[in-house]
């Protein structure tokens, strides 16, 4: 019924095209060339495509723009269910056996001029058809993907599509139980392409749209991330990544006859372009720049005299220890404002270094204290692990077995470092401390390494990101910081194991060494060091000499009064 509608709908449009020539921009595309379109204020454009050949059985229009909605329709004015609106928008048209022409008409919902480019695909009658079993969205076919974003994930949901048919038959049913000849048969693949990073041109979003529009190019270029099933969900979660955009498409597919067809590609930076505080082109709060920064500047201490300064390598140990948990548990439990949650963050993760600190000053106890080091590393080395392809597997995907592997491999270190608690303690020292320089320089320029224990820290805060593929891209500055990461690392565990050859595997606690010579001056009588003062009475000697005024010469105490 709906495309008896929509044939009624482009008669009549042609019928009023002589009475709104005057008003209306004609725009006359070509299969598979992009054309820029401008959408005047408060006007429309009609997109038009003549010399349809007539093997071809529908055809899709899709129009994108960087940020700002455009709404594409079937109808001049445009009506519930003949019309969309959004950044990235599409339409499929079913062809009468007749037909040789087409158009549709493109809006600005805002009242303010759109521009953007588009491009017209056709499909022929052994091709599937994207969307046209949708049971969801207001279209009657809709062939669009739909993104939507948090913090967390993003997540891109699309309408089933059906099997191809010929112009002026009657489409399969959607709802036929399962078969080789119904839709059920189709496979969907998932596909992912990342612009270029810290990249939020409007240019470079064109090139890249061009690049993903078709099934040849987005098998070319873009990256296959999974298939799906028509007896799955038509839905699939990724890791958010702000500030980095990333275009989402997919192809439906007929093992059958061998066909494909494209749904419109979406894209996304999972931030906004309209916020007046944090908006994608000033995503880096001043705060999180303040709080990295400083990490750095520890971690590149650590990294080279972290072994030397014990005390200070502790302090930095155990302010990453607790901060990372206590900013866990905070934000799980409270709706905190951002930077007081960082500032409190810093607070409770300085009382954890002093702690960590004083436990080693009062106890001694040198092999706690790795302990805390080797658990840190552990950590590091198992984000590493799941930040590889490793992490998308499918059996990870069940929390149970994600954290039972996170913490075998967190806690398999520290048990290393019981033989080796000084090459252990060198080795954390190099490799956290070059990690931390990374981070810092993540404050100020995106790279794709801070997801390393990102993923992770999401992982703890959010319940449902086990379903999201972690897939970031890896581009030109991610392997210059790879580089500064193993450079750094190498060159300060070679550099501390070479300096503490000769020395002590660690250095005493003052505690325990003031505690042993108290005991030693008791009980030694013979040594004259027993006889020496005390540190008070000679603090106060000092001062008395320092104080008194020596006593005139020719002067003298009289004996008697």
């Amino acid at each position: 019924m709906l495309h008896f509608w929509t044939f009624v709908f482009f008669i009549f449009s042609l019928l009023c095209d002589g009475f709104f020539a005057q008003d209306e921009n004609r725009v006359v595309f070509s299969f598979g060339t992009f054309q820029n379109v401008s959408v005047p204020e408060n006007g429309s454009v009609q997109a038009v495509v003549t010399r349809i050949p007539t093997d071809v059985s529908f055809i899709t229009l899709q129009f994108h723009t960087q940020h700002h909605n455009a709404t594409l329709s079937y109808t001049r004015v445009p009506l519930p269910g003949f019309s969309l609106t959004a950044a990235d928008t599409g339409l499929l048209s079913t062809l009468t056996p007749t037909q040789s022409s087409l158009s549709w008409f493109l809006l600005a919902p805002d009242g303010d001029t759109v521009a953007g480019t588009g491009v017209i695909l056709p499909y022929r009658s052994g091709d599937p058809v994207p969307g046209a079993c949708n049971m969801e969205f207001a279209l009657d076919i809709d062939p669009n993907v739909y993104v939507r974003y948090n913090l967390f994930e993003t997540i891109i949901t699309f309408a089933p599509a059906n099997v191809g048919y010929n112009r002026g038959s009657s489409p399969p049913e959607c709802d036929v139980s399962t078969g080789p000849g119904t839709r059920w048969r189709l496979v969907y693949d998932i596909y992912q392409y990342f612009l270029p990073e810290s990249d939020l041109s409007e240019q470079s979003l064109i090139v890249s749209l061009e690049r993903v529009a078709n099934v040849l190019s987005l098998r070319e270029h873009g990256k296959k991330v999974a298939s799906l099933t028509s007896n799955d969900k038509s839905t699939m979660s990724f890791s958010s990544i702000p500030g980095q955009g990333v275009i989402y498409s997919v192809i439906v597919r007929d093992p059958v006859l061998n066909t494909s067809a494209s749904y419109i590609p979406a894209h996304t930076y999972a931030c906004s372009f309209a916020s007046k505080l944090d908006d994608c082109k000033t995503l880096g709060k001043i705060s999180t720049k303040v709080f990295f920064t400083f990490a750095g500047l520890a971690g590149l201490l650590v990294c080279f005299f972290g072994h030397r300064f014990f005390k200070c390598e502790l302090f930095c140990m155990g302010f990453a220890f607790s901060a990372f948990f206590f900013f866990v548990l905070i934000t799980r439990t409270t709706i905190l404002d951002y930077d007081i949650r960082l500032a409190l963050t810093a607070l409770i993760g300085t009382v954890g270094g002093v702690f960590l600190v004083m436990c080693w000053w009062r106890f001694g106890s040198v092999m706690a204290c790795v302990v805390v080091v080797g658990l840190l590393l552990g950590f590091l080395l198992a984000s590493v692990v799941f930040f590889t392809p490793l992490g998308d597997l499918d059996v990870f995907r069940s929390d149970v077995v994600f954290w039972v592997t996170f913490c075998c491999i967190v806690v398999i270190v520290p048990i290393l470092f019981v033989r080796w608690p000084r090459e252990g303690n060198i080795i954390t020292c190099g490799v956290a401390g070059a990690y931390a320089v990374v981070l810092a320089v993540n404050a100020y320029t995106y790279t794709s390494l801070s997801y390393i224990t990102l993923d992770i820290l999401k992982r703890f805060l959010n319940s449902n990101f086990s379903r999201a593929f972690i897939s970031v891209p890896f581009q030109d500055i991610d392997f210059i910081l790879l580089t500064v990461w193993v450079v750094l690392g190498v060159s300060g565990i070679a550099l501390q194991l070479y300096r503490e050859r000769s020395r002590p595997f660690f250095p005493p606690s003052p505690y325990l060494m003031w505690r042993q010579e108290r005991e030693r001056r008791k009980t030694n009588v013979l040594d004259p060091s027993h006889h020496t003062p005390s540190f008070p009475a000679r603090f106060v000697s000092r001062v008395r000499q320092l104080t008194c005024r020596p006593e005139p010469a020719g002067e003298r105490t009289p004996l008697l009064l």
